[in-house]
């Protein structure tokens, strides 16, 4: 399996290295589209307009490929797998739950391949992200999402940080409230991942006293805005009931303690000012115990390359593709830094990446199972197993 990567700031540029990367009788069957939501993602579509090419895509709230990070761009990895190999499924909540639609995925997963493994990609679907995991988990035939179970990893979008609504998309559908699944064959493409974040956690175990879904109310039975802004030291002026902190779930992420296995991260993304809570990206049940994480530095960095080696020497030495959801609290609160990490975790393998900055991400970690996160690394090796053709 061959992969070539592309990008661009407009369609004529798209058009011409895509005119370019098939000069030498290289014939993709899937294209792997990032880009802005600026971007016309349908004029995007119409490039690969040969039917033989599928789309997967997701707009982003910044991209990145071979190590560089892009902003407003277009970004493409084109893969010659054998169209037998894999295929898309596309759902949008409506009708329909997410957990529904996700459970009907897991069953048509594993009725097509005897081993499937799942990368996704969700509209605006924040809340749903333990949903979607459950979901395909029960409709793939086991009862909850365990360290043996099966293979999910992927992104929500982004759009830009605007808040409004972003979008996934293939050929001829598209939905900010759409699940986009590329089902692949396990026997025949090796596909081993990590979702790995660095952070340290500070300071004593604290309870979540009262929470709904993904609204933090209190935390230790104070509000938890409060709670922040005091324990961290931090202050912010709302002057608005809804308003964006970026900088606080950026830099002070919770740490979701469980036994025995890795902390789960979880952002938050907006606050209230009426009645102090916390708008999480992803469920943060009542009871559970969290700390709060440090400002990540160069230590994070070399935590999560030091899992990818780990990965790469354990279970798979070799890959012919990188795929990797990033997310966006990570590139506010590393800064400069973020580039450093993403060149870093492409020369582990030495193969073509694409990737994007998320919303949430999903994905396993080292000592716990496959699931939703915050504030995470998710990286995705690809390597196929057989002669194609």
């Amino acid at each position: 399996m061959q992969a070539k990567t592309i990008k661009g700031h407009s369609i004529e540029a798209i058009k011409s290295a895509f005119s370019e990367s098939i000069s030498d009788n290289f014939k993709p069957t899937l294209a792997i589209v990032f880009l802005s939501i600026k971007q016309d993602w349908e004029t995007v579509c119409k490039i690969f307009e040969d039917p033989k090419i599928a789309i997967f895509g997701a707009t982003t709230s910044g991209e990145f490929i071979d190590g560089d990070i892009e902003e407003g761009s277009i970004t493409v990895m084109l893969l010659d797998i054998n169209p037998d190999y894999f295929t898309l499924k596309f759902f949008e909540t409506g009708e329909k739950s997410t957990f529904e639609n996700a459970k009907q995925l897991g069953a048509e997963g594993k009725n097509t391949f005897k081993n499937p493994a799942f990368l996704i990609v969700t509209g605006w679907l924040t809340e749903e992200g333990e949903n979607i995991v459950e979901g395909i988990t029960a409709g793939f035939g086991m009862p909850a999402p365990s360290k043996d179970g099966v293979t999910i990893f992927g992104g929500m979008a982004g759009d830009d940080l605007s808040l409004s609504g972003p979008m996934v998309f293939t050929k001829d559908k598209s939905s900010d409230k759409g699940l986009l699944a590329l089902i692949i064959d396990e026997d025949k493409i090796e596909i081993n991942g990590i979702a790995t974040c660095g952070w340290k956690a500070i300071g004593t175990t604290k309870t979540i006293t009262k929470s709904k879904g993904n609204i933090v109310y209190t935390i230790d039975d104070k509000p938890a805005l409060d709670m922040i802004i005091k324990y961290l030291g931090v202050d912010y002026n709302f002057s608005t009931g809804n308003e964006i902190v970026t900088q606080i779930g950026a830099y002070y992420p919770l740490q979701m303690e469980r036994e025995g296995v890795a902390p789960v991260m979880r952002t938050a993304m907006l606050a209230n000012r009426e009645d102090r809570s916390l708008i999480c990206a992803g469920n943060v049940p009542q009871g559970s115990k969290v700390k709060f994480s440090l400002p990540p530095d160069f230590d994070a960095i070399e935590t999560v390359i030091e899992e990818c080696n780990e990965l790469k020497q354990e279970h798979q030495q070799e890959a012919d593709a990188l795929i990797m959801f990033s997310c966006i609290s990570r590139h506010l609160s590393f800064g400069i830094l973020m580039s450093e990490e993403i060149s870093q975790v492409k020369q582990v393998w030495d193969a073509p990446m694409v990737g994007f900055f998320t919303y949430g991400e999903f994905g396993k970690s080292k000592t716990g199972k496959h699931e939703f996160h915050n504030n995470t690394c998710c990286v995705v090796a690809l390597k196929e197993k057989y002669n194609g053709y």
